[in-house]
């Protein structure tokens, strides 16, 4: 692991001669190329294949000198060493949802020769394709975020299943989270292994609960999780998406950067919490009016947010519809400020 990529001074808070640029499904829809792939795979296909996804992860670095490439693959691709079964509709939907003790029983013990091989093997391929100075960047779902899918079958407005289900079974719940937790953390302790500089948890579903539901059901098993890759010695990247009332509960968790959505204050975020390195946030919206817009919104983030360990970022993942100058003149405002 080279010390001196751009993204990883960033994350040590360490200057750099520009901040470190990457953006979220930066591989995605909004890509031609993407979108020609699309006419002849799933997006299951291309996931679950390292070799497509070495190739789909590729495709944004070759368009746009980005700092990070980030491996293409789902928040579900882990879970079928656990035994779950799902396909995509076009977002996940689980064969079995869990919907009482007895499910959580019923999966398997952990089968790491099963922990997203596809995933490994592409984060080695990709490695090796990238320049030198790109660092590339592992993820997982965080465990709560993984649940919501796993118990309501699939996403639905506000997650009324997995709601009642955390309020009358905690306990299962509890054990639930416990399973993903020690899941995830080795997959992503694999995925450092493998080749990843660092690591982004994404808990795309923070905000469902209340904070003290969320302090007293899923702190526990979220910190502990961050914990043991933290130990592992790997940088930890949290997003938190739509969860404004959380945002200080999730600044005591142990992760190198605090990444954030669009709602959030960012230059806030990064005064209150020094030691913190902070990524994002423009709204992906901004982009879909093109050039003249987004870069009046990146000029408007690099002034108020210190360079100082701040990766710069979406406030959520590049919308289908972006169109390719939008991310040009992102690029172009972020590599030219003067500092």
């Amino acid at each position: 692991m080279s010390k001196d990529r751009l993204v990883l001074k960033a994350i040590r808070r360490e200057p750099t001669e520009r901040r470190p640029l990457w953006i979220m499904r930066q591989a995605g829809r909004y890509l031609p190329e993407y979108r020609e792939l699309r006419k002849i795979y799933s997006f299951k296909a291309l996931s679950g294949s390292a070799e497509l996804s070495t190739k789909v992860t590729l495709l944004p670095l070759k368009r746009y000198p980005l700092d990070a490439a980030i491996i293409f693959a789902d928040i579900m691709s882990p879970l079928p060493a656990l035994g779950i079964n799902f396909d995509f509709d076009p977002g996940p939907v689980i064969e079995n949802p869990i919907r009482d003790q007895a499910g959580v029983d019923a999966l398997t013990p952990l089968d790491l020769e099963k922990l997203a091989p596809e995933v490994i093997e592409a984060l080695k391929q990709t490695r090796a394709a990238i320049p030198e100075e790109t660092s590339l960047l592992g993820f997982c779902g965080a465990p709560w975020t993984l649940a919501a899918y796993l118990v309501e079958g699939r996403g639905v407005k506000d997650f009324p299943t997995l709601r009642a289900f955390a309020a009358t079974q905690p306990e299962a719940l509890s054990m639930l989270l416990a399973k993903l937790s020690e899941a995830m953390a080795t997959y992503l302790i694999n995925q450092a292994h493998a080749g990843a500089d660092a690591v982004q948890v994404f808990d795309s579903w923070a905000g469902l609960l209340s904070l003290g539901n969320w302090e007293r059901l899923i702190r526990p098993h979220l910190q502990k999780m961050l914990e043991t890759v933290g130990e592992a010695g790997i940088p930890r990247i949290l997003f938190l998406q739509n969860a404004p009332h959380l945002m200080e509960a999730y600044s005591s968790l142990p992760a190198e950067v605090l990444a954030v959505d669009w709602r959030v204050d960012i230059a806030d975020v990064q005064a209150r919490h020094e030691n913190r390195a902070v990524q994002g946030n423009i709204d992906p919206a901004i982009l879909l009016h093109g050039a003249a817009s987004t870069r009046a919104a990146a000029k408007d983030l690099l002034q108020r947010v210190n360079p100082k360990g701040h990766i710069v970022n979406l406030g959520h993942g590049i919308l289908p519809k972006t169109p390719l100058e939008s991310v040009d003149a992102l690029v172009d405002v972020v590599h030219n400020e003067k500092y």
